[in-house]
């Protein structure tokens, strides 16, 4: 009979369970070590396992960056992405669905720090809630408005809704009477909420372009270039 091989705690690959209570030090190593395609968030010191993503789920996903992406074309100084992993605190290492941040030279207060993960919170995290609905609206909620991020977006598939907070007040805003969300963090951000549950993308690109030919987003972009021309270095 072929001698039992004991693995080495260090060499043993890590499980990662939901509930588990860690820290992000402890959870950032045990998933270094977890299978290819394992997927798995620290929300507010426990462990939040993905199950398989649904049809719906990707394709409301897509809109939704489709968008994003438009008005980081329009935005220098903005950068936007999508299931990646951020440190946000000592308890918190989240994947959210889409988010969109400042880069820190315009002013942004996430940065990607030496082994390539974003550090920090951006300004605005985005998720598709079908069966993650009730962790999106409650303990994703609560662990993102603890560490900085300043406004949310849950897309609920089963509400048919958009929920938009501001999440340093504490509030969910009320769309206006047209629908439409229009974003503090990134002035111009229109999204007609009716068009995204609807998939109907030739109006949300409608509405986005008007959000981006809006005064308020002329001067948002100023005002980055004008934060960025503060951090270049100056001649001695």
């Amino acid at each position: 009979m072929a001698p039992i091989l004991k693995l080495k705690p260090h060499l043993r690959p890590a499980m990662l369970h939901n509930g588990d209570c860690m820290s992000q030090a402890e959870f950032h190593r045990a998933y270094s070590l977890s299978p290819e395609g394992f997927r798995a968030e620290l929300v507010g010191g426990t462990v939040l396992v993905a199950s398989p993503m649904l049809a719906d789920h990707g394709e409301f996903h897509s809109p939704l960056m489709t968008l994003f992406g438009n008005y980081e074309s329009e935005s220098a100084g903005v950068t936007s992405g999508d299931n990646s992993t951020l440190i946000l605190g000592d308890r918190s290492e989240p994947q959210p669905d889409a988010y969109l941040r400042i880069l820190p030279e315009f002013g942004g207060q996430a940065k990607i720090n030496e082994n390539g993960y974003i550090e920090g919170p951006p300004e605005l995290v985005a998720e598709i809630a079908l069966s993650s609905y009730s962790v999106d609206l409650h303990s994703k909620r609560e662990d993102y408005a603890e560490n900085g991020v300043h406004e949310y977006l849950v897309l609920s598939i089963r509400e048919r809704r958009l929920h938009w907070f501001d999440l340093p007040k504490n509030v969910e805003h009320d769309l206006t009477s047209d629908g439409v969300c229009r974003l503090r963090s990134f002035p111009g951000l229109w999204i007609h909420a009716p068009s995204l549950i609807a998939r109907d993308l030739k109006k949300l690109n409608r509405t986005l372009r008007k959000g981006i030919r809006s005064p308020a987003h002329a001067a948002f972009v100023r005002k980055l270039a004008a934060t960025k021309r503060r951090h270049l270095p100056t001649d001695q």
